[in-house]
């Protein structure tokens, strides 16, 4: 058993139980602040290597002080058990409630206090054990607090449940630290400031057995990191890349459903400003054997299955996809499907992660088209040619089909995978292969595709975070360590422990260097196992190759003769006096690591560590047509051209890779732990709690042999027992120096130094001081940065507050000066202004009575030109209204233009046809009437010829009594002077004018009725033509009537015959009456005519 430094400095005098004596009292002080990881008193004390005890450490405790203790059961859990009695060296206990036993003392182990139950910090425990940090554990895994800290390892139990502990308001809180309980958000948090504070780039280890939850601890830690340091975009497309990574580098195992077969590095840049700027992946060792072949229960990787679920169907139509249940890869399991999983839904996902991180369309095709090419091959079957079981592939559907897909000749990949090629001489000979060989050179095709598609993904990745972000040189990393199961623990385990023990070697020798006090504290190296695997032999140059089993089998791989029988016995010959070695029977050996024994199988070591793929297979892809196929050509062609490092030149053989998959593995770890070596690391542990993937189950003997394997519980001790944290005499005193007063700081940074520690109170045995560095224990500079933070904060406060007095002092002097220099400004400008706007108020009115006179002729002209345009609207309103159609769209040359709708205008030209129509009906009707008329008029032209010739008699007749009269004057001169005569003479005259009076009576009579027919024949003309023209009009709607035109019309005619009837009989009448007057003329118109004109002439001589 090695050892590692334990301090004994002061007066840390221990107990008579190995602990502290004033601890107790301390803890009963301080019960308040128990999980204050910055407590002095959180950290044991040393103890003298005497009495130090490893974790078997089963010392007589005294029942006496306490009730409870750690059992042991059978089973081999751990039981807290009540102490009833004592009795000399042997205690009954009782333990789950109802077993009673009787025990040794020694037996049992101290259990803490109930106040330190759930405690977040395994270091403040009372009494480290393996069943206190068990206990621990489960009493926060059952209260859904999966994370603790194991000093400076953050450990994570899977609770395999959704649990509220994540989002934007947890990631504010660890932000602004408003909480402080282990997290991954926390250890996120610690690395970015201590990135910005060192000026040093940060790591996180992640790391943990297969279904652990690495993968999803990972996504946390940089879902963290992008919310808080993100803004510029890229954190989304960081985020974005796992989707793909996990569906081309993740498949289900027998114990996680979606473990990570590929460890990666995530390194984030920061730019100068402290936000994300771009990043770039690594990856390690991809398991290509699972693309080949997979045990029952298991799957191969996730993007077979997603591409046969759900790519579209003119994707699968081009690349002749089938279902997953007829390629034979995966039908070597008859697991095809994942309980709450969805593979099309994932394959949709994946195809928008492959958009946000930049490949293209045609790329995406290429790529799904090589993951069918992959499953095709593994349909590729052969036929034996020969006697001697050589082969050739069948040219089916499926060969075909790989050969469309890698864009080659059909004819080639016959002959690439059923031959090879052998240099012997410096001559190239073309070897057939047997069966067994030409299945594992299309195996090997197979893999190599997969593995250069893998890396070309991730290749494109890099470009598309890397692309034109500037980047200041600090970097946080991500490191997801291959998951292992616990039955396969590989180098991987052993390398880490390595790390760790290298870490402590480093610190051994710097306590040396400056001078500390320290003392070995036993504990259980893992340097034999180590050295097992790869160990330098000091008696060979530096230039020769070291032993070890890796060196042996690198050794055994080149030789063309070298079997897994060979290998098994050369281990043997070489490794037997390693104590950590057994050989076993046959092929078989034993490694007894650090966290127990494993037994390993040779078969099939030299075969996997060569991973065969031959010249001709290489050849035939870098002839292929598609673009990808050429890439892995090119990329193998140029790994195959590098030395291999410590190999031996072979003489002859088939052609392959010079790497063995050893040598990449070996050249990838330490690339990987010299990049870790130039970071500050955080370490975050994934422990898994049971096989079954259930919550709330905690299994105690698989957590306590992952606690084992990672060494979780030699951590805590040597955390406690060492000082993990350094810092030299200069950094420390110029980061804390200006706490101390101007006398003390201005000395040397030793000096210094010492004043600071002194003056804040930290307990000599919480650091040592050396030569060129100060050393302190866990949480110490801690409470120092509290302190300073605090103190600057104060400070800035006390700052800000006379900056702020003195500013407004200065303020309000500047504001009186400015003010009194203002007001004699401002008087002499305002004096010299209001000259000059007095005159221009004179100037101004007489402008604007000019101007008003202006704007009033303006807007009375605006006026009347508006009323003029409302005339116009309303006049081409009342037009448009009087004319039904007729509108006045637009102006032309002259105001009078008038322009119709076409709607209207074919309205109006109807209305102009019906008018025509209805007039030329009525000029028909008005030519009848005329001719009516006319004949009238005829009628009554003859009857005024009648009446012109009854005037003429009448005028003769009168002209022949005015003779009468005269004569008659002349008689009655004659016989004036005789009375008889004159009597007489007068009594004639009087008959004759009696008698003239009676025919002009007659005459008169005769003349009024023929005027009154003529007038009612004028009246009625004019009645019947006016009728007859209003209903002309009412028909051809030129006006308007409530009445019909047709029966209207018929009445017309009807009261026009009976007139036409009552006219004719008037004419007869008078007719009849002239022809009498004309007859009484003729029988006594001498008579008569005598008489009227005798009477006549009377009155004319009168």
């Amino acid at each position: 058993m090695d050892s590692v430094e334990k301090s004994v400095k002061g007066d840390g005098s221990m107990g008579s139980d190995g602990m502290p004596e004033n601890l107790g009292a301390v803890h009963r002080e301080n019960i308040d602040h128990v999980d204050d990881g910055d407590s002095p008193y959180a950290c044991s004390p040393s103890v003298d290597n005497k009495d130090s005890r490893g974790w078997d450490d089963v010392s007589v405790y005294n029942a006496k002080k306490k009730n409870y203790a750690w059992f042991q059961a059978p089973d081999g859990n751990w039981e807290l058990a009540k102490i009833l009695s004592v009795s000399g060296t042997e205690s009954l206990i009782a333990f789950s409630e109802t077993k009673v036993v009787k025990v040794q003392s020694d037996c049992l182990l101290r259990a803490n206090p109930e106040i330190l139950d759930g405690i977040d910090d395994l270091i403040q425990l009372s009494y480290l054990s393996e069943p206190s940090v068990l206990y621990n554990l489960q009493y926060r895994y059952d209260r859904d607090m999966i994370y603790s800290k194991a000093g400076p390892v953050l450990v994570a139990i899977n609770p395999f449940k959704t649990i509220p502990l994540y989002g934007d308001d947890y990631i504010e809180a660890y932000k602004r630290r408003k909480k402080d309980s282990p997290h991954v958000y926390a250890i996120a948090d610690t690395a970015i400031r201590e990135m910005i504070r060192d000026e040093v780039n940060q790591s996180i280890v992640i790391s943990g057995e297969s279904g652990a939850g690495k993968t999803e601890t990972a996504k946390i830690a940089m879902q963290y990191l992008a919310a808080v340091r993100g803004g510029t975009g890229i954190e989304y497309e960081i985020l974005k890349t796992n989707p793909i990574l996990e569906g081309f580098g993740n498949a289900k195992t027998a114990r996680n459903d979606n473990s990570s077969r590929f460890g990666k590095l995530i390194e984030i840049h920061f730019s100068e400003i402290g936000r994300i700027s771009g990043a770039s992946i690594q990856t390690f060792l991809l398991e290509k054997s699972r693309v080949v072949q997979c045990t029952e229960g298991e799957r191969s990787y996730h993007s077979f299955y997603q591409l046969c679920a759900g790519a579209p169907l003119s994707l699968r139509e081009k690349l002749n996809l089938k279902s997953v249940y007829e390629y034979k890869y995966l039908q070597q399991s008859n697991c095809y499907t994942i309980p709450g999983i969805n593979d099309a839904e994932e394959f949709g996902i994946v195809v928008e992660a492959l958009d946000i991180v930049h490949v293209s369309k045609e790329d995406q095709e290429n790529v799904f088209a090589m993951l069918a090419a992959v499953l095709w091959l593994g349909n590729v079957t052969f036929l034996t040619v020969d006697d001697n079981n050589h082969v050739e592939p069948v040219i089916d559907e499926a060969l075909l089909t790989v050969a469309k897909l890698l864009g080659c000749e059909a004819e080639q990949l016959q002959i690439a995978l059923s031959t090879k090629k052998m240099t012997v001489s410096g001559e190239s000979i073309v070897q057939k292969l047997t069966l067994t060989q030409a299945s594992d050179s299309r195996d090997a095709l197979a893999k190599s595709i997969y593995s250069c598609l893998f890396d070309w993904l991730v290749e494109q990745i890099n470009k598309s975070l890397s692309a034109g972000k500037r980047q200041s040189g600090r970097s946080i990393s991500i490191l997801d360590i291959y998951g292992f199961e616990s039955f396969d623990v590989c180098p991987m385990i052993p390398r880490f422990i390595y790390t760790l023990l290298l870490y402590t070697y480093v610190c051994i020798n710097e306590y040396i260097q400056d001078g500390i006090d320290w003392a070995k504290v036993d504990f259980e190296d893992n340097q034999a196992c180590l050295s097992l695997f790869e160990k330098l032999n000091p008696n060979l140059r530096s230039s020769q190759k070291p032993l070890g089993l890796l060196t042996l089998l690198d050794e055994e791989t080149t030789f063309p003769n070298g079997t897994d029988m060979s290998f098994a016995n050369k281990l043997k010959q070489h490794l037997n006096s390693n104590p950590c070695f057994k050989g076993e029977r046959g092929k078989a050996f034993t490694v007894r690591h650090y966290a127990g024994d494993v037994t390993y199988d040779t078969t099939g070591f030299l075969e996997k560590n060569r991973d065969l793929l031959h010249l001709v297979s290489i050849q035939l892809l870098s002839s292929c047509k598609c673009k990808l196929p050429q890439i892995f050509a090119s990329n193998m062609l140029s790994l195959s051209e590098k030395p291999a490092v410590g190999s031996i030149n072979k003489l002859g053989g088939a052609d392959s890779q010079k790497l063995s998959v050893m040598l990449k593995f070996k050249g990838q770890l330490f690339q990987l732990m010299q990049r870790l070596g130039k970071t500050s690391s955080h370490f975050i542990r994934c422990i898994k709690p049971n096989n079954s993937h259930s919550s709330g189950i905690y299994n105690q003997q698989l957590v306590l042999q992952q606690l084992k394997c990672c060494g979780i519980l030699e951590v805590v001790r040597i955390s406690r027992s060492g000082y993990p944290t350094r810092m030299s005499h200069q950094k420390f005193a110029r980061r804390y120096g200006f706490l101390l007063f101007d006398h003390v700081a201005s000395q040397d940074p030793l000096t210094a130094s010492v004043a600071i520690l002194q003056q804040f109170g930290i307990l000599p045995e919480m650091y040592q001081v050396g030569y060129t560095k100060l050393f302190f224990r866990t949480g110490q500079i801690g409470k120092l940065e509290d302190t300073r933070n605090r103190t600057l904060n104060g400070i800035l406060r006390v700052q800000s507050c006379f900056r702020g007095h003195k500013a407004r002092l200065l303020l309000r002097d500047m504001k009186r000066r400015l003010h009194n220099l203002q007001s004699f400004i401002r008087g002499q400008k305002d004096r010299k202004e209001f000259a000059v706007l007095q005159h221009r108020h004179r100037s101004a009115a007489r402008i604007q009575k000019r101007i008003k006179a202006r704007i009033v002729r303006k807007e009375f002209r605006k006026l009347y030109d508006a009323a003029d345009v409302i005339q116009a609207v309303i006049r081409g309103w009342l037009v448009r209204r009087c004319t039904d159609g007729v509108g006045l769209i637009q102006f032309g040359s002259r105001k009078d233009d008038v322009v119709v709708n076409s709607s209207y205008l074919a309205d109006l030209q109807r209305r102009v046809l019906n008018s025509e129509i209805g007039l030329r009906e009525k000029e028909e009707e008005k030519e009848m009437l005329l001719q009516r008329i006319q004949q009238y008029n005829n009628r009554w032209s003859e009857y005024e010829q009648k009446m012109k010739s009854l005037e003429e008699l009448w005028q003769t007749q009168m002209n022949s009594l005015q003779s009468s009269l005269t004569l008659a004057k002349q008689t009655l001169t004659v016989d004036d002077n005789s009375d008889p005569p004159v009597n007489l003479t007068n009594t004639e005259t009087e008959r004759n004018s009696n008698g003239a009076g009676t025919s002009s009576n007659e005459m008169t009579a005769g003349l009024s009725l023929i005027s009154r027919l003529a007038e009612e024949f004028e009246q009625r003309s004019h009645v019947f033509g006016d009728d007859a023209q209003f209903l002309v009009e009412v028909k051809s709607g030129q006006a308007e009537a409530s009445l019909n035109p047709e029966e209207e019309l018929g009445r017309l005619k009807q009261s026009f015959e009976g007139w036409k009837k009552d006219f004719g009989a008037k004419l007869r009448e008078s007719k009849v009456i002239l022809n009498k007057l004309s007859s009484e003329d003729g029988g006594g118109g001498e008579k008569v005519k005598k008489n009227w004109w005798g009477r006549l002439n009377s009155s004319r001589v009168n």
